[in-house]
């Protein structure tokens, strides 16, 4: 509880100092037929925001989505504080008996370390990363990951607001090829491997061709796409959505 604590406060620090860099009026989607006209207000005029201002559409509700983020946070920490106040800790506790300190770990911990924490602790472990073009890696999530694309950006949003494990671009072995899957995730319940590309660019003959050679790659090594292989794809007229992205999650992962 009290790691889980001192994590929350720091990503509810990163939440509020990436606030701070967003427009201080806020976003209004109201319903126009089956599409959405978009408003900004200032707390007294609402004002329309034309389709070719998208990006700044984009700014608005990408800073809603983290107010809520960072609401949810706050929740658990409160949560967390009215339980370690009220909480009894016993010198028996059985969780001591694991702890580094005790004597009873390295004997305990292959037989009762809980499948959360085996998760937590190959999360925050090191590994090997994708060295290839790191100054690719402009987009900052709310994870803390840099990635290098805002499809991936995404992607990553959702698995960590739904507490999905995942490493991102994290080193894999397939016979003497070395790939860096987008994501490499586990499942939270039962710590099952699974690995997600998204393929970007899919209108480019080269890199549908190179995405195609990689899913046979995966295929040949018993990594099957819609069994332990999660794919997305997209087009400059197609690109992926949230709402894909939380369909697969529900479908995989909850």
């Amino acid at each position: 509880m009290i790691v889980e604590h001192k994590r929350l406060e720091e990503k509810i620090s990163s939440l509020q100092t990436q606030l701070k860099s967003y427009p201080k009026e806020k976003l209004i989607c109201a319903h126009n037929g089956k599409h959405f006209k978009w408003y900004h207000s200032d707390g007294h005029t609402q004002t329309y925001i034309p389709k070719r201002n998208r990006a700044y559409a984009e700014q608005l509700a990408t800073k809603k989505y983290l107010i809520a983020l960072l609401e949810q946070f706050q929740h658990e920490k409160t949560a967390i504080e009215y339980y370690l106040r009220h909480h009894n800790t016993s010198s028996s506790a059985p969780e001591l008996l694991l702890q580094d300190s005790s004597g009873y770990k390295e004997l305990l911990s292959p037989h009762f370390q809980s499948p959360s924490q085996e998760l937590l602790n190959w999360t925050n472990s090191p590994f090997e990363k994708n060295p290839l073009y790191p100054e690719l890696l402009i987009h900052k999530t709310v994870s803390g990951n840099l990635v290098r694309s805002k499809s991936e950006a995404l992607i990553d949003m959702s698995l960590y607001m739904h507490k999905i494990p995942f490493r991102y671009e994290c080193a894999l072995s397939l016979g003497e090829t070395t790939l860096y899957p987008d994501f490499t995730l586990r499942h939270p319940y039962t710590g099952e491997y699974f690995y997600w590309e998204h393929f970007g660019l899919m209108d480019d003959d080269s890199y549908s061709k190179n995405a195609c050679s990689k899913l046979q790659l995966y295929t040949s090594h018993g990594i099957i796409p819609s069994i332990q292989l999660i794919t997305t794809y997209e087009t400059k007229e197609h690109p992926l959505t949230s709402d894909t992205i939380e369909k697969i999650i529900e479908q995989y992962f909850l």
